[in-house]
């Protein structure tokens, strides 16, 4: 009996480490409840900025090319979610997340075949009411678990971990965030678990999910706009398959990497045969991240990279795509696309060595990702898509699972080429379970 319970004991805490939400703001909080939880997080963001709207502006007569040096100012509520955890048994526990962004009902979709197949809007609003998570999950072992239904891809730091505790800026880092989909969910069955003990332990996910969707890859954001969840079904024709590895052996250390493959995005496409003569295109993405955190400092550093199979022949369809189409035609694709980064947080708390200090976090941060790493060769890049950027700022942590952000960044668009981009942006964001039986 004894050694059943400590079998159970050990699935839950594997089911915690890979759970969205924490109660104090951090990953291992939270598994107390016996029979549901209801929690979430929230963030708001003001940001001043000193370039305008177009970095495609051409720049003629007047300087550099690329955004026009004009002051605006813009306030948002990024993301708003509810989540929700139910244990019908100890095993069998239900999982929910529903993600309010930037305050609106989003737009849908249809094909309406009456009309030659072309893309038919039913309403339209800048934001989005999404369904971020919903699955199930059996709890069998420290070592393997199942859980089946709509759940978070693992892929890159931000993926994985993409609550506003766990990155200093008042925005998720840009570049993870501008090539690859974040949050990132799709539909499927994942099998998760923990291996080894000590100094030898490791966390492992892989999972069979819903690829991703050639129709919306793109010259400025590449797999970023390739969920397939804009109509009320998602095209599982070419599924992908996930795998994330961490590496969580030494106290406060966190090293993983995943990998993503989709061996035909154009099965997956809104109509079928839009990509057939092309026959398979594949993608494949690759990750390496850290995580190391003690009472003085936070390193947090990622990288990415993407390849994409006959980059031009869907690029070529791409752009041709019809003028109601939800997808922005932005073409070249390109073959390979990268974003890396890293950032270094300080404790002020913890380096003062008295509670009496407030938990204050200064960092900073610096990226570099292109959407375009790579084109092939009669193509051409367009380098107002190559990024390098630096963010500084200040944390203060007014409570473990509330935070104020303050920072300030500035671009370098092209290697310098065209017009630096600079803002400063103020933010507060919460995380946790507010209540539990």
């Amino acid at each position: 009996m004894n050694q059943k319970k400590n079998l159970l004991t050990a699935a839950l805490a594997v089911l915690t480490a890979f759970s969205s939400v924490s109660a104090q703001g951090g990953e291992d909080g939270g598994s107390t409840y016996e029979k549901f939880r209801v929690g979430g997080y929230g963030e708001m963001v003001a940001n001043f900025k000193d370039y305008g709207i177009n970095r495609y502006w051409g720049g003629k007569g007047n300087g550099k090319g690329g955004n026009t040096k004009t002051d605006r100012n813009t306030i948002s509520i990024p993301r708003f979610v509810i989540a929700f955890d139910y244990k019908f048994t100890p095993k069998w526990i239900l999982g929910a997340e529903i993600e309010f962004e930037s305050g609106g009902t989003g737009a849908a979709y249809e094909l309406e075949n009456t009309e030659n197949g072309d893309y038919e809007t039913e309403i339209e609003k800048g934001g989005e009411v999404a369904l971020e998570q919903f699955h199930i999950t059996r709890l069998i072992l420290p070592e393997i678990n199942v859980r089946v239904g709509h759940v978070i891809v693992p892929v890159g730091l931000t993926n994985s971990h993409h609550e506003p505790v766990n990155f200093f800026g008042t925005s998720r880092p840009e570049g993870e965030t501008k090539i690859i989909p974040s949050t990132w969910h799709e539909t499927g069955l994942e099998l998760f678990g923990t291996l080894g003990k000590g100094w030898v332990t490791f966390d492992y996910q892989a999972m069979v999910v819903t690829g991703l969707n050639a129709n919306g890859f793109d010259r400025k954001t590449w797999a970023g706009s390739g969920k397939t969840s804009i109509f009320e079904y998602d095209n599982f024709t070419s599924p992908a398959y996930v795998a994330r590895v961490d590496y969580r052996g030494v106290p406060g250390l966190r090293v993983g990497g995943s990998w993503y493959f989709c061996n035909n995005i154009g099965a997956n496409s809104d109509k079928p045969t839009t990509y057939t003569s092309y026959g398979d295109i594949p993608v494949r993405i690759y990750t390496v991240d850290a995580q190391y955190i003690n009472r003085f400092l936070t390193f947090r550093g990622n990288c990415i990279f993407g390849n994409l199979g006959k980059s031009d022949k869907l690029s070529q369809k791409n752009l041709n795509l019809g003028n109601n189409s939800p997808y922005t035609r932005a073409t070249p694709v390109a073959k390979k696309a990268v974003s890396y980064g890293a950032e270094l947080g300080l404790n002020l708390q913890g380096i003062a060595g008295t509670p009496k200090c407030p938990a204050l976090y200064p960092f900073a941060r610096y990226e570099y990702y292109n959407p375009q790493e790579k084109v092939i060769t009669r193509q051409a890049a367009d380098d107002r898509e190559k990024v390098g950027m630096w963010t500084a700022g200040l944390n203060w942590k007014a409570l473990p699972n509330l935070v104020f952000k303050a920072d300030y960044t500035t671009r370098k668009i092209g290697g310098g080429k065209y017009n630096s981009e600079n803002e400063f942006a103020i933010g507060v964001a919460y995380v946790g379970w507010f209540w539990s039986k």
